[in-house]
């Protein structure tokens, strides 16, 4: 094959980075593009890629952000205009996340545009490049494509930015320019993914002043953020903890970014002396999960887990995202000075920065030598797993309390666990990982009722990496009920997640910020039991559980356990139950929406 098309080259390049599922909704200038998917075969000359149809652009964007948090990129395409311009809530939600994605817009052939036709979903002035420009600032770079001599080298770099900054890129392809040729040559050497390498002079004196302060402290500890696992660092990250035993904390965001050592799915209420062995397991051996202390949220945090992180006389950074709900309103109260701050553009020591200090080459060789700096270390305990106590009496009513550290001893190793802005991604907080488990949630962008499509294109990573890996997702019925149609896209392709709807009657997150008993925080009442079969579900379950007797009944069941079919379990909530550190998140905002 001496040519292919510049849509089918487009596609195997990301079929190359182990891309399998495109997300979108089709449109007249895009249709061609479409073609090309079906084009890209296996070694075995199969067809190996899928076009998920999402229900809207917006669902699509959710869905390719979900799927590049499992796989490190995804991809939407969208029409140009009415397409495109529903998709950029999403969009800019992977832009302040870090998220790598590319954007594909079909857009008007270059004659329809140097003729400045009157189209369809144009403005009506000419302009075909206003809405190029309104992606402009949520994107890592841009292309407008115009010509084939140069459309490949074009897409290499988009494809290279958006991977290499997990950053979205945006690319507007003419529709007449798909189905030109180029040499089919050029898929034979790989695009390039290796960082640039830093600054040798800068990150030696990064590395030197880093040991410095290691040798020189006591009591130190790393806490771990959500550009830790973006861009690629958890293997150093796990090294780093391993080879000094410092105490590492995460972030919310950063949940799931390390080992957190919890019992993968084993019941510790059956067996009393299972605790006993989990404990021994995490002691075994300088494991990274032996380490964890938990998870620091400022103000917010359980007082052990505050007391260890703001007492540290060290504190090494790694990927920090600090937004308002990550740092429970900014309220990091550190009561040092040393403060090294690891990220992927740059690297700051106390005062002073290092610009392209980029953190996964730092610490690959602060790595090589930190063992000697650290020790003089003695290691320090960390707090301890706390488990639910589970009430004798099966009729006592759910509560997030108990929910939360209750289903810790429900999940998994290498399960991939999503929570919706509101009462999930706080309660989230409250419960303990498995190792190798994946943790969604969006809490700096927090766009509600983005877990629902990031479920899909989550569960469609996982099919495409293990068929044994599942997915689940806690979302309230309020946030449900933005993006549901995503469940039959769910059902389309098989997918198999577990969709805990935790049902509070409405928005409980806003009621606890403003307005209790305000209409506006009040939503129509579904169904929930039927939205399964509703969209021509076969293979499914659907229970609703409101006490503790009905919860252990399913967490229990060695079938429910296994991802053999879709699964809804509506959780049936008091109208005000929450969490208690989103009670208090929610007093702090409310304060602070209220400033003058």
């Amino acid at each position: 094959m001496a040519e292919v098309s510049l849509g089918r080259y487009l596609f195997e390049r990301l079929y190359q980075l182990q891309v399998q599922t495109i997300f979108g909704v089709p449109g007249d200038f895009n249709l061609s593009l479409l073609d090309k998917i079906y084009e890209v075969e296996d070694a075995h000359g199969k067809n190996s890629f899928r076009w998920a149809g999402n229900a809207n652009e917006l669902n699509a964007s959710y869905a390719a952000d979900g799927y590049s948090r499992v796989k490190r990129l995804g991809c939407l395409v969208t029409t140009f205009g009415v397409g495109e311009l529903s998709a950029l809530n999403g969009i800019a939600g992977s832009y302040a996340e870090h998220v790598g994605l590319l954007h594909v817009v079909g857009v008007p052939s270059i004659s329809s545009q140097a003729k400045q036709l009157l189209l369809h979903h144009t403005l009506g002035n000419g302009d075909f490049t206003v809405f190029h420009r309104m992606s402009n600032n949520i994107s890592q770079t841009t292309a407008f494509i115009s010509d084939i001599n140069s459309a490949p080298a074009e897409i290499d770099r988009c494809i290279r930015e958006a991977y290499v900054k997990q950053r979205p890129v945006y690319i507007g392809l003419p529709a007449n320019l798909v189905d030109l040729n180029v040499p089919a040559s050029l898929l034979e050497s790989p695009i390039n993914l290796s960082l640039e390498k830093n600054d040798p002079e800068a990150q030696d004196e990064v590395i030197d002043s880093v040991l410095d302060l290691i040798k020189k402290s006591s009591n130190p500890i790393i806490l771990v953020d959500a550009c830790a696992s973006r861009h690629d660092c958890k293997a150093e990250v796990t090294q780093l903890i391993e080879q000094t035993q410092f105490p590492v904390f995460v972030t919310p965001m950063g949940k799931g970014t390390v080992d957190e050592g919890g019992v993968d799915g084993e019941l510790l209420e059956d067996d009393p002396h299972l605790i006993a062995k989990v404990a021994a397991r995490l002691s075994a051996g300088k494991n990274a999960a032996s380490r964890f202390g938990g998870v620091y949220v400022g103000t917010l945090s359980k007082p052990e887990v505050k007391d260890a992180v703001e007492s540290a006389d060290l504190i090494l950074s790694v990927g920090a995202l600090l937004s308002d709900f990550n740092t429970g309103s900014f309220s990091y109260s550190y009561r040092t000075k040393n403060i090294v701050e690891f990220h992927s553009d740059y690297t700051k020591i106390r005062q002073a920065t290092f610009p392209g200090v980029q953190m996964k080459e730092a610490l690959q060789e602060l790595n090589k030598k930190v063992s000697s700096a650290a020790s003089h270390y003695e290691v320090k305990p960390v707090p301890k797993i706390k488990l639910a106590n589970t009430p004798a009496t099966r009729e006592v009513k759910l509560t997030q309390e108990w929910l939360w550290t209750r289903v810790s001893s429900w999940f998994r190793e290498g399960d991939i666990i999503i929570t919706e802005t509101g009462t999930s991604s706080f309660g989230i907080v409250q419960s303990r990982f498995p190792n190798n488990t994946i943790g969604i949630s969006q809490v700096l962008w927090g766009s509600i009722g983005f877990s629902v499509g990031a479920t899909l294109g989550a569960a469609m990573a996982a099919q495409e990496l293990d068929p044994n890996k599942r997915t689940i997702l806690f979302v309230g019925d309020g946030s449900l009920q933005l993006t549901v149609q995503e469940i039959s896209t769910m059902i389309r392709w098989g997918t198999t997640p577990y969709l805990f709807v935790l049902n509070n009657d409405g928005y409980t997150i806003e009621r606890l910020i403003h307005g209790v008993n305000a209409s506006y925080n009040d939503i129509q009442p579904w169904q929930n039991l039927e939205i399964l079969p509703t969209f021509s579900a076969k293979n499914y379950d659907a229970v609703r559980i409101s006490n503790i007797g009905e919860a252990e009944d399913i967490l229990k069941d060695k079938e429910f356990g296994k991802n053999s079919k879709i699964r809804l379990i509506e959780v049936m909530l008091p109208r005000l139950d929450a969490p208690s550190n989103l009670a208090k998140q929610a007093a702090i905002t409310a304060a602070t929406n209220a400033e003058a």
